[in-house]
C-alpha cells in the first residue's frame, strides 16, 4: 500500500524514478523496488520522497510515515521462516490482512480448512526432499496458526471452490481423509465459510490454468491481489485486467457449480461411500 502511494505521488508530481533515487542517495532500481513493496522502507527515505513530491500536509505525512514503520514490523509468521520459502512470506502477510479470500483448488483441501493430520501428510509431499519430523511439526503449527483468521473479530470470510477429485485423494490414508471430510462438514456451519464442490461429472469450466486465490482487503487503498503458486515460486497479480479476469473465472465457477447449500449433502454422500 505504501509503495503504491509513493508511485502515485511521484507520477502526480512529474518526478522520474532516476530523480527520486537521487533524492534519497540511491538509484532508479531502488525506487522501483520500493514502489513494488519488495524492499524495506527507511523512514528517512520516505520523508525525503514525500518532501520531493510536495506532500506537506502534516496529517498525510504522518499517515504515510506510520505506514513505513508498520511495513518494517515483522509479522508473527516470520517465526516460521525456517520452514517456509521466502516467496511465501508475502502471501502470509496478505492472508493475515485480508477480509475476504476466494480460492479455487484442484489438488489439496484449502490450507485454512485442513486438519492437522491432513496438513502433516501434505507436508511430507514436499518436492525439495523429505523434511524431518521436527520440520513437519513446525509446518503443521504454522498451518494451525494461520487458521486463527477464521476466528478473529471480525473473522476472515473464506469462499472456496474445489474439485471433487480433491475429496477422493486419500492423502495421509483413508482415516485421515474421513476425518478431513468430517472437519469440512463442521467448517461449513460457520457463517464466514462458504464451500462449493465441482462434481467429477462436470463437463469442464473456464479455470483451466490451475489453482489460484483472490484476496480482498478492508483498506480501500489496497487493490485485490491474485495469488498463483508454482513449484518453486509464486506470482502476485494486482493489475486491474488480471484481477478482473480471475474474478470473472471465480464468478463463473461459483455460478456453474452446485450451490453451497448442497455441499453438506455432497460431503455426507462421500463419507457414506467410504464407510
Amino acid at each position: 500500500m505504501l509503495g503504491g502511494h509513493l508511485r502515485e505521488l511521484r507520477e502526480r508530481a512529474g518526478v522520474s524514478r532516476t530523480d527520486a533515487g537521487w533524492a534519497i542517495r540511491s538509484s532508479e532500481s531502488k525506487i522501483s523496488r520500493l514502489e513494488l513493496g519488495r524492499v524495506g522502507f527507511k523512514e528517512r527515505d520516505v520523508a525525503d520522497l514525500l518532501t520531493l513530491y510536495g506532500v506537506n500536509e502534516a496529517r498525510e505525512r504522518d499517515r504515510l510515515l506510520e505506514l513505513a514503520r508498520e511495513a518494517n514490523d515483522p509479522g508473527w509468521w516470520h517465526r516460521y521462516g525456517d520452514v517456509t520459502p521466502d516467496w511465501f512470506d508475502a502471501y502470509l502477510g496478505l492472508e493475515a490482512a485480508a477480509d475476504l479470500i476466494r480460492t479455487y483448488e484442484i489438488q489439496f483441501i484449502p490450507g485454512l480448512l485442513q486438519t492437522a493430520e491432513y496438513a502433516r501428510a501434505v507436508a511430507r509431499l514436499t518436492p525439495s526432499g523429505v523434511p524431518t519430523e521436527a520440520e513437519i511439526e513446525r509446518i503443521v503449527a504454522l498451518r494451525t496458526r494461520r487458521q486463527r483468521v477464521l476466528d478473529r473479530e471480525p473473522p476472515l470470510k473464506l469462499w472456496a471452490v474445489i474439485e471433487e477429485s480433491v475429496l477422493h485423494r486419500p492423502i495421509g490414508g483413508a482415516e485421515v481423509l474421513r476425518n478431513q471430510l468430517d472437519s469440512l462438514r463442521e467448517a461449513i456451519t460457520r457463517p464466514n465459510v462458504t464451500l462449493q464442490i465441482i462434481p467429477l461429472a462436470s463437463s469442464g469450466h473456464a479455470a483451466t490454468g490451475g489453482a489460484f486465490s483472490l484476496l480482498r482487503f478492508p483498506q480501500r487503498d489496497l487493490p485485490d491481489i491474485v495469488y498463483l503458486e508454482h513449484l518453486t515460486s509464486a506470482l502476485y497479480l494486482d493489475k486491474r485486467d488480471d484481477v478482473e479476469a480471475y474474478t470473472q473465472a471465480l464468478d463463473l465457477l461459483a455460478s456453474s457449480s452446485p450451490s453451497p447449500q448442497q455441499t453438506d449433502e455432497q460431503l455426507t454422500r462421500l463419507l457414506e461411500r467410504m464407510r
